[in-house]
């Protein structure tokens, strides 16, 4: 403002020599916003206003009346400081008044103040400074908001800093371009066998074997072309442990980035708890089935028994039975158990298959098996369910020390009756259906029946008697 001030005319009598009173007001009102014309006792004069401001219609009142009542309280000790320097002579310089209005509003005005003559007259020059005041209210406003958002930026900083280096979750952030890690946790660290510090710079993945780095790696290039993908597991290279790696996309300064998060393959103590209760409960109800169950290996060898197997093979003890070959105890030696598991085998479940049950002392049951074949791992177990019929038969007469009554019944028998046994009992039930046509033909008349299969009547009799056909009781001659 000096330096502005101190640029005066160099010939003001030869160049505002010949201006007039009229021509200088006219001057003073064109160059500033408010001029007033002050005595020498402070009193205003006269004034001019250049603008056309409804705030300001009210200075007009202010004529007569001194310059030290028209500001505020603060602004006093300026005002007799201006009239004081113009008064002295001193360079005039520019200050800030407010100038309280009717409405409450105060108008900020910037003066200076000339002495115009001897007799003490003083004209003070205003510029209103309100743009400028709202323009710096502005900046202000945008300072303190800046400020204000920088604080909660470095407090949210802060609690980010706090979460990333308390959670016990391990997590990194990796460049997607380079693959170069840019922050670890000090869970990472710790999960990866090294400080924060030295992972950080170098290129991930690190710390996992060779298949667990190609998986990782294939995990990242899927969820960059895809943006979200499934978690892959990984083994370390130190020592076995597995590793479930998730990974997620996300953009800042148009850089791509990875979060990281790597976690134990390992089951909760709480979920390990009830998948115990569980089994226990499963193993239970099995135990109490009233049908027997069996669980063999790929070769047949039992690996798992319930009572009710125990029972129908006449055991006291699981042990007893355990390890040994079902062939032991299931249909002919060599045959029935290798036909049952080429099935499994092949259709991975078997139903109905019908067979013998020997028991520890050679007893024989008529049994149902249904079974299963299940993956364990790289093999297979068998899990068997041994139903008992053997009563069902004896009621039906289907067991095996009762004759078949067709050919359905007899074919059933294969593998539980020797074959010199199935070829007699094949040759009576053939003979026995026949002598059922000839009676049917004949209208039960037995004597022409007798004809028909050309036996004697007493050779019919006989073979009535043996097959239990008809009512033989008072039979005579027909």
């Amino acid at each position: 403002m000096e330096a502005a001030i101190s640029q005066r005319f160099r010939a003001p009598q030869k160049s505002f020599g010949q201006i007039n009173a009229e021509g200088a007001a006219a001057l003073l009102s064109i160059a500033t916003d408010v001029a007033l014309v002050i005595d020498a006792n402070g009193v205003i004069e006269d004034l001019s206003l250049s603008t056309q401001d409804a705030a300001l219609d009210s200075l007009h009142r202010w004529v007569g009346r001194r310059w030290l009542d028209t500001v505020t309280v603060e602004s006093r000790p300026k005002v007799e400081e201006l009239l004081r320097d113009a008064g002295d002579g001193r360079a005039p310089r520019w200050r800030h008044l407010n100038h309280p209005m009717a409405d409450g509003v105060d108008v900020p005005i910037m003066y200076s103040v000339v002495e115009l003559g001897q007799d003490g007259h003083k004209v003070a020059l205003g510029r209103d400074i309100r743009p400028l005041a709202v323009l710096q209210r502005r900046l202000v406003d945008a300072q303190q908001a800046m400020e204000r958002d920088y604080l909660r930026l470095r407090q949210a900083e802060s609690r980010y800093r706090m979460l990333f280096n308390i959670a016990s979750e391990a997590v990194l952030i990796v460049d997607a371009g380079t693959r170069i890690v840019l922050e670890a946790n000090p869970a990472a660290g710790e999960l990866l066998g090294d400080t924060p510090e030295r992972i950080v710079g170098r290129a991930f993945p690190q710390g996992f074997d060779i298949r667990g780095s190609e998986a990782v790696v294939g995990l990242l290039a899927a969820v960059r072309n895809a943006g979200k993908t499934r978690d892959v597991s990984a083994r370390l290279a130190r020592g076995d442990s597995e590793i479930i790696v998730s990974a997620s996309l996300f953009k800042q300064d148009d850089v791509a980035h990875y979060v990281i998060r790597l976690n134990r393959a390992l089951v909760s103590s709480a979920a390990t708890s009830s998948a115990d209760d569980a089994r226990k409960r499963f193993n239970g109800v099995l135990d109490r089935l009233p049908d027997g169950i069996v669980i063999t290996d790929e070769d047949g060898h039992v690996l798992s028994v319930n009572r009710a197997f125990l029972q129908l093979v006449q055991l006291e003890d699981e042990q007893q039975a355990l390890g040994a070959s079902l062939e032991q105890w299931l249909g002919l030696p060599g045959v029935d158990l290798t036909v049952l598991l080429a099935h499994l085998r092949e259709h991975g479940s078997v139903r109905l298959f019908k067979t013998v049950l020997r028991d520890q002392y050679n007893g024989q049951l008529a049994v149902e098996i249904c079974a299963v074949s299940v993956a364990d791992g790289e093999r297979h177990c068998y899990a068997l369910s041994i139903r008992n019929v053997d009563q069902r038969l004896s009621n039906d007469d289907h067991s095996p020390s009762v004759m078949p009554r067709s050919m359905d019944q007899l074919t059933e028998l294969v593998g539980r009756v020797p074959l010199k046994d199935l070829v007699r009992e094949a040759a009576d039930v053939v003979e026995r259906l026949c002598i059922e046509a000839a009676l049917n033909l004949t209208g039960d008349n037995r004597a022409s029946a007798a004809e028909i299969l050309g036996l004697s009547r007493q050779s019919l009799y006989v073979k009535l008697r043996r097959h239990g056909l008809g009512d033989l009781r008072g039979d005579g001659d027909e």
